[in-house]
């Protein structure tokens, strides 16, 4: 990943200060983020960049390997969003049918 797709903004606001504990650590009490994972990069001058994640089920990561996939599942959700649905009949019918 290159830094210009890694930094999505240059607007940083310094927070506070802080300090390494005796066990390294540095805590982060004062950021607000609804994020539970991150990806920590670090450079030859110390600085980090904590870049938020989200983590997806194994079962759904096809999904995201598969580039032609992934690609038609937007294009659907962007035709969803603009309104360009088809309404079909609902196959409830064949709910109870014998799979052969």
């Amino acid at each position: 990943m290159t830094l210009a797709q890694l930094v999505r903004s240059q607007e940083f606001t310094e927070v506070t200060e802080t300090r390494v504990d005796d066990k390294k650590r540095v805590t982060l009490r004062k950021v607000r983020t609804s994020a539970k994972y991150y990806k920590i990069y670090v450079n030859s001058a110390g600085q980090i960049i904590l870049d938020p994640q989200a983590v997806i089920p194994a079962s759904e990561l096809w999904l995201f390997k598969n580039q032609a996939a992934l690609a038609s599942v937007r294009r659907g959700l962007a035709q969803s969003s603009e309104g360009k649905t088809v309404k079909r009949p609902s196959s409830a019918k064949h709910a109870d049918a014998e799979i052969e």
